[in-house]
């Protein structure tokens, strides 16, 4: 009997067509890139436009203190003035504080405690910017009466505290992700050579975590600059306020001003019209709040060059004793700047559950709201998921694809480019969002007051942060990682699907927080474009004319009737609301991200 050897026959060549492989990468990543660089000439179209409808005068615009539209005088210095003030009080304020409790939450603290934290971080991050109006409202204003003798309270220091707190917790979280994507073995490798630990965060951690930590600054400043209804509720609103003296600077602290957002977001671009030297003006300041984001752009990303380990720069060692004292103050400084958040979610959560206590009952949250200030806010909650939803499912992988872009394949010039772009857009008042996509989309192409065009209009709100947190967690990857995939003959596309979307998701997954979080909290934009405030029906039935409620507007125009108790705790309850929806949603986000992430804490 002979063996038989079996051969396996030989397979027909495949020659039917094939796909490249990963084709679709590229056009992802351009689509994302210009889905932002689109946004942003849909709104400097839509400024350009106004400025030729009418003259301006540049110089009386950015030199003049006087604004009186009756007499065709148009001076914005003071509100460019008020914008600088509250940002920079905001900034001093939130980002040492901001960085000091993402390092300690990194470097210091063990992860079972540091988990929680983080998430109680994001949840604030999360909380919508009319909640923080509604609590300077509370809070700051009358602090801010009693320091400075001032009735109400209202004044640009109260709006630069109110910027702060918002800010803190974006620092913080985005801050986070940066520091957590830094490798262990350059802390290991640092601790060898017999560092202490401020001295490995310092020569080995934030080199490495510079630019995401940097990106964190610009995100909180573009959300400061950007911001409008939390700054309109506090500043006072008060035009020509001007110092002339270092002594009426620091008075004019403590008195009502005006910023460019709030001029803007007032009633004004409504009364200026669409043409004519009063819209104009307007256009203009909204030109030159962009051009204040541009700026702070392009100073921000020309300080990072040349950063490195600095390693070599921290060998000059004190003395032990020394080094070990300056090791403790360090430690609990940087622990004690996790207090204040912490402070701060404590007393917000007990005004709003104190406040907004007629959230806790049922009967709040499935029925509808009857006459102006009773019953419930189904009709509202349903509005609201529906648009920030709709933002979600459109944004996502448009600010993918953009952060990716921006993180792996654009050259130097061009990922400095598309980063000032994308703060640039991040920064733009929401509410020339929503004139913009009111003349745009409501009224050139009929659509009318629409949830569709409330998300799109929303959309350019989200784009910018998924994409900085996501570039930011792309720069972070250790070499060896591009290294290993290039050995391994992966293409360029190849190396972008399977190693760099893999490693950056979880911190897209913290920019969409972020980004539905602010989007959740936008009113300005949604009054134009999406909302009524009483008479839509729950679930619109079409696209076109087909408005909904929402839970931001709801708020707002609530808590503009101060005199009527009634109203003002249907504020406070619908506050609660939203409140709980962004805990919930966040809740479910963090713990999806945490599953996949994987343990990249250290101690």
């Amino acid at each position: 009997m002979t063996a038989k050897t079996l051969v396996r026959p030989p397979a027909a060549p495949d020659t039917s067509p094939r796909p490249r492989p990963s084709s679709w990468v590229w056009a992802w990543v351009c689509a994302g890139a210009l889905s932002v660089a689109g946004s942003l000439l849909v709104v400097v179209g839509y400024l350009g436009a106004g400025l030729f409808s009418g003259k301006v005068d540049w110089l009386a615009l950015l030199a003049g203190a006087s604004w009186n539209p009756a007499d065709s005088v148009f001076g914005g210095l003071a509100m460019i003035y008020g914008s600088a003030v509250v940002c920079l009080i905001a900034l001093v304020l939130a980002v040492p504080v901001g960085w000091a409790g993402a390092i300690a939450l990194t470097e210091y603290l063990p992860p079972r405690l540091a988990k929680p934290l983080r998430m109680s971080v994001e949840l604030l991050a999360a909380v919508p910017s009319i909640v923080y109006g509604l609590i300077g409202i509370l809070a700051v204003r009358p602090l801010i009466a009693w320091i400075g003798d001032v009735p109400g309270g209202d004044s640009l220091l109260a709006a630069g505290v109110v910027l702060a707190v918002m800010i803190t917790p974006t620092v913080v979280a985005v801050s986070v992700d940066a520091l957590s994507a830094v490798p262990d073995r350059y802390r290991e490798a640092a601790y060898s050579l017999g560092l202490t630990r401020r001295e490995v965060v310092r020569s080995a951690v934030l080199p490495q975590a510079r630019q995401g930590m940097r990106a964190a600054v610009l995100l909180g400043l573009a959300r400061a600059l950007g911001e409008a209804i939390a700054v309109f509720l506090v500043v006072g609103r008060a035009d020509g306020r001007l110092p002339t003296s270092f002594g009426g600077l620091v008075d004019s602290l403590v008195h009502p001003g005006q910023t460019l957002t709030t001029k803007l977001a007032g009633p004004e671009p409504v009364l200026a019209g669409t043409s004519g030297p009063y819209f104009a003006a307007i256009c203009g300041l909204g030109l030159v709040l962009l051009a204040l984001v541009a700026l702070a752009t392009v100073w921000g990303t020309r300080r990072s060059s040349g950063s490195g380990s600095g390693l070599g720069r921290d060998r000059q060692h004190r003395s032990g004793r020394m080094r070990g004292e300056l090791d403790k103050l360090v430690r609990v400084l940087r622990l004690g700047a996790l207090l204040l958040p912490g402070a701060l979610l404590v007393a917000m959560l007990a005004v709003l559950a104190t406040r907004g206590s007629a959230a806790f009952s049922p009967s709040f949250w499935y029925t509808s709201a009857s006459g102006s200030a009773g019953g419930g806010v189904s009709d509202q909650i349903l509005g609201t998921l529906i648009l920030i939803t709709t933002t979600g499912l459109i944004s996502l992988p448009l600010g993918f694809g953009a952060g990716i872009l921006l993180g792996v394949h654009a050259s130097a010039r061009g990922a400095r480019v598309l980063q000032t772009v994308t703060v640039v857009l991040g920064g733009t008042p929401t509410i020339l969002l929503g004139l913009a996509g009111f003349v745009i989309v409501c009224s050139a192409m009929g659509w009318g007051r629409s949830w569709l065009a409330g998300a799109l209009v929303l959309v350019p709100v989200v784009v910018p942060v998924v994409a900085l947190t996501t570039a930011g967690r792309v720069s972070g990857m250790p070499p060896e990682t591009t290294e290993s995939a290039m050995a391994l003959g992966l293409s360029r596309a190849q190396y972008i699907r399977s190693v760099v979307v893999p490693y950056a998701w979880p911190a897209t997954v913290t920019g969409l927080l972020l980004g539905l979080a602010r989007a959740a909290g936008e009113t300005a934009p949604l009054l134009f474009t999406a909302t009524v405030f009483f008479g839509a029906p729950a679930v619109p039935s079409g696209i076109v004319n087909a408005p909904v409620q929402a839970l931001p507007t709801h708020i707002f125009t609530l808590s503009q009737d101060s005199g009527d108790p009634q109203a003002v705790s249907q504020a406070w309850g619908s506050a609660m609301v939203l409140v709980i929806i962004t805990a919930v949603l966040l809740s479910v986000a963090v713990a999806l991200r945490n599953r996949f992430e994987g343990e990249r804490w250290t101690t």
